[in-house]
């Protein structure tokens, strides 16, 4: 009897919090209303069964070695967490570290970045120039999972590799890289990516490793959402829509840290939250095309198009009349691969294309085919979306760094750091000897205890 009474109290207040969350407009307004809903509702699931079976208490773990928490929100820039009032970061900033903000590799896209978190080498390094990349006689994009999960294209070695041929163990519930067996390796325990897996199941689920027996726990482990991205893109970084996703950004963390402190551990391990970039309002109706001054078909053998940066393969012969072309062009400097500015670290890589041209902020650059195509997808041109891929020297680019932890120090706030500095933390925190990567620990060690 007392069970059932008990079931029906968490019952109500569960069904109370679910509808007070549904009645906050959630990430269900920016396209994923089934995903939240799912999640929560399996949530209260969860809940209602783990009381009727009577295993309402949460073992508590007292053998943890030094573990790390890699979280990635995906176009969190560095100044939502007071913009939008961000709740658990502000406070996982007050009593641990929060840079003033993290400076994202050129260019400032999603998997060059992520994979310059995790392997501590700029772009040009580690291979992954851009979110499309030519070698092998193809392209890489990062909607074809046979390349993602193609080794070939990953240089470097990712954290979770670092781990694990020193004898620990990773995992991870999605990061760019993790499903390429990098050296012949992959974490111990990922997944192929999936942005309709609820949230809070990524969240119960890095949780259900740390309950497993400290032989078979991870100390290393990644996670990724992407909720500000999305809203960022659709709706701007303005947007109370792109509001509503920083905060569900937060309540994920929030779910994770009242994880942990359930099980004892919530100062015990090392909580690292990152971005990849940030986010800039783009009027799309401020554009440039790169087809009023080159013939495409006949001057290029390909162009490796995204509105922030623009890779352009000349035909032979052809570089430099396309080159002095392009720079004709408003709302972009373009370069010769080699001349391009040495602060961005984009010219050794052989995946680099032989013109480079980066888009002013709040503007973009395409042809006019693709344009066409674009524009017919916006419900409104007139209305500021979002974008990124940006020179990094724009304020609007720069990336979020919180961390907590006993390895940080409490109340400290670092300056500015370049993002190829997060693996030498994590390596340093976890024991590990870095691999050769571009970032020196000088730079951030202040931020450890």
């Amino acid at each position: 009897m007392r069970n059932v009474v008990a079931l029906l109290r968490v019952a109500a207040c569960a069904g109370r919090d679910l509808v007070k969350g549904l009645n906050r407009p959630t990430r269900a307004e920016i396209g994923t209303t089934w995903a939240t809903a799912f999640g929560r509702c399996a949530v209260l699931l969860v809940v209602i069964a783990a009381v009727a079976g009577g295993a309402f208490a949460q073992k508590r773990i007292r053998d943890l070695k030094p573990t790390v928490i890699l979280i990635s929100l995906d176009g969190f820039r560095y100044d939502y967490i007071d913009k939008f009032n961000t709740p658990t970061l502000k406070q996982l900033a007050r009593t641990g570290v929060r840079a003033e903000w993290m400076i994202p590799s050129f260019p400032t896209k999603t998997f060059p970045n992520h994979y310059t978190i995790a392997t501590g080498l700029y772009p040009e390094h580690h291979g992954i120039v851009d979110n499309n990349v030519w070698d092998f006689g193809s392209t890489f994009t990062i909607g074809d999972r046979t390349k993602v999960q193609d080794a070939r294209w990953w240089l470097g070695e990712p954290i979770w590799v670092t781990a694990q041929e020193q004898g620990q163990i990773a995992a991870s519930y999605f990061f760019v890289g993790s499903e390429a067996p990098v050296k012949g390796v992959h974490p111990k325990y990922w997944t192929t990516y999936n942005g309709k897996v609820p949230p809070q199941m990524r969240v119960d689920k890095v949780l259900s490793w740390l309950d497993l027996p400290v032989k078979e726990r991870p100390t290393m482990i990644t996670m990724y959402f992407s909720d500000t991205d999305d809203a960022g893109h659709e709706f701007g970084p303005d947007a109370e829509e792109t509001r509503y996703a920083a905060l569900n950004d937060d309540d994920y963390i929030a779910r994770l840290v009242k994880g942990l402190a359930r099980r004892g551990i919530a100062d015990k391990v090392n909580i690292i939250v990152v971005s990849d970039h940030g986010m800039a309002a783009v009027d799309v109706r401020k554009v440039a095309f790169i087809d009023d001054y080159i013939d495409v078909a006949k001057d290029t053998n390909r162009i490796l198009y995204t509105h922030e940066i623009n890779q352009i393969f000349p035909k032979e012969g052809k570089l430099d009349y396309v080159y002095s072309q392009l720079k004709k062009m408003p709302f972009a400097t373009c370069w010769k691969k080699g001349e391009i500015p040495e602060r961005l670290h984009y010219n050794d890589g052989a995946r680099i294309a032989p013109i480079v041209c980066s888009t002013e902020i709040g503007h973009i650059v395409t042809t006019h085919p693709r344009y066409d195509a674009y524009i017919k997808t916006i419900p409104d041109p007139e209305r500021p979306r979002g974008g990124h891929g940006h020179d990094n020297r724009y304020q609007e680019m720069q990336a979020v760094f919180v961390a907590h932890g006993p390895a940080f120090k409490r109340g400290y706030v670092a300056k500015p750091f370049s993002n190829v500095e997060v693996y030498n933390v994590m390596c340093k925190i976890l024991g590990l000897k870095p691999a050769p990567n571009d970032g020196d620990l000088r730079h951030v060690k202040g931020m450890l205890r």
